[in-house]
């Protein structure tokens, strides 16, 4: 008997941590010594900045360290092994992690990524985590749109090297530097003057190469992604209005069914009166 008194404490201790840890005031918390921890570190960027507060910018770090360990202890704590069945845990883990690395100088560039602990923002607000999930959800659709493009690239790049490849080596010598010169024109970053012209120059009709390669890429392709992302967060809205609508008619269903419950009680009630009341006529009688 002590031991499962014990283990009911135990999981009644667990399940109100729990609750503490998911209330409004430790989310809003910890996004503020987030987004305080992110204004620091950019801050240490600063030479000038390190001269003058420099030992409390690091202080401001292992305190804050400090804080985002005892969460995840706490969590840890709190949900057992369910702790690793949550994505975002384990994101806030691998977060925390990089900043448990040593400072050492070999690990530079390691400690540079302490920044990412920013990106925790996005476990933290609801609404930043409905976004990553719908960018997740449409990486399935992005993956055909992206064998498509990468079909369509290598057949320009093979093209532009076999035409153009001879007299603008620089840009279309090799097929690496073909799909890197249309990348470049894709992103329309100095396409017409940097490439395009100087190419019609030597080849006057090579606009019929580059025009339908940007209409199909930079115009058609692209806007495929963002078709896809506008839907995927559509639907994830869709779906999300759909949960609280049935979270509403289920609450709604309950309350009706215990006015129900309350008017079939009064109901049995008023009739066992009038039964009294013609059990007692009848008795008077």
């Amino acid at each position: 008997m002590t031991d499962q008194t014990a283990d009911i404490q135990q999981q009644s201790t667990r399940a109100r941590l729990r609750a503490f840890l998911e209330t409004s005031v430790v989310r809003n918390t910890i996004l503020g010594i987030i987004i305080f921890n992110a204004i620091t570190l950019g801050l240490g960027t600063s030479d000038s900045v390190r001269a003058v507060i420099g030992p409390e910018l690091r202080l401001v770090d292992r305190i804050v360290l400090g804080i985002f360990v005892i969460e995840l202890l706490l969590k840890f704590y709190a949900y057992g092994l369910n702790f690793f069945r949550n994505a975002w845990n384990i994101f806030d883990l691998a977060v925390v992690a990089v900043g448990l690395l040593p400072q050492t100088d070999s690990l530079s560039a390691l400690r540079g990524l302490r920044v990412i602990r920013a990106m925790r923002v996005l476990s933290v607000v609801p609404q930043m985590r409905a976004v990553v999930q719908a960018l997740l959800d449409a990486l399935p659709g992005m993956g055909a749109v992206i064998i498509m493009l990468s079909i369509v690239y290598y057949v320009f790049a093979v093209m532009g090297t076999i035409m153009y490849g001879n007299a603008f080596d620089e840009w279309f010598g090799t097929l690496g530097r073909s799909l890197y010169s249309l990348f470049q024109i894709m992103t329309l970053e100095s396409w017409s003057m940097g490439i395009v012209r100087p190419v019609m120059e030597v080849y006057p009709n090579a606009w019929l190469f580059f025009v339908p390669f940007i209409i199909i890429t930079a115009f058609s392709v692209l806007n495929l992604f963002i078709g896809l992302l506008v839907n995927t967060m559509q639907s994830a809205v869709e779906e999300e209005h759909e949960a609280e609508m049935s979270k509403l008619q289920e609450l709604v269903r309950s309350e009706t069914d215990v006015v129900d419950a309350h008017v079939l009680a009064l109901t049995e009630e008023v009739r066992a009166l009038r039964e009294e009341l013609r059990a007692t006529k009848g008795g008077d009688e």
